[in-house]
């Protein structure tokens, strides 16, 4: 499972003009699942996020995490982080997990991010979405769970 994270002043998600999620501070996360993810690659990945301290402290460092500072999270699932750049002009997704695997793993994450009690918003699953950010930094991540065999 891959998550690009950036530490966002504001973000939304909209599907054919019409915003479907939108949050203030906190965290835009672009979310891919690949063939091998599986739940324990979901529990990782949501307690990797919500305790990332990516926010600055009183002192100005990088010490407080979405959950310290009463953040939101918006998660839209981004097969393209699984895109293979490497041979070709055009990339190959043969590493992203079907259709299925992928929104069940990509619910999951949801799910399990919403119990956590932060705000969540979400994007439209094999939607084409319009993504909309003020970054905050700009502060911009690339988490890779463990098992990722994939990079």
């Amino acid at each position: 499972m891959r998550a690009v994270i950036q530490r966002v002043l504001r973000a939304t998600v909209g599907v054919e003009a019409v915003v479907v999620g939108s949050i203030g501070e906190g965290l835009l996360v672009l979310l891919g699942v690949t063939t091998g993810d599986t739940e324990q690659d979901v529990a990782w990945m949501v307690d990797k996020i919500v305790n990332l301290r990516v926010f600055s402290d009183p002192a100005g460092k990088m010490n407080l995490s979405v959950r310290d500072r009463g953040g939101a999270l918006l998660v839209v699932s981004q097969f393209t982080l699984y895109g293979d750049c490497s041979r070709g002009r055009r990339p190959s997704f043969d590493a992203a997990a079907p259709a299925g695997q992928a929104r069940s793993l990509y619910e999951s994450f949801l799910s399990r991010v919403r119990e956590t009690g932060l705000p969540v918003e979400s994007g439209l699953f094999q939607a084409h979405m319009a993504v909309e950010s003020v970054n905050d930094g700009p502060v911009t991540l690339v988490v890779d769970s463990p098992g990722n065999n994939s990079a």
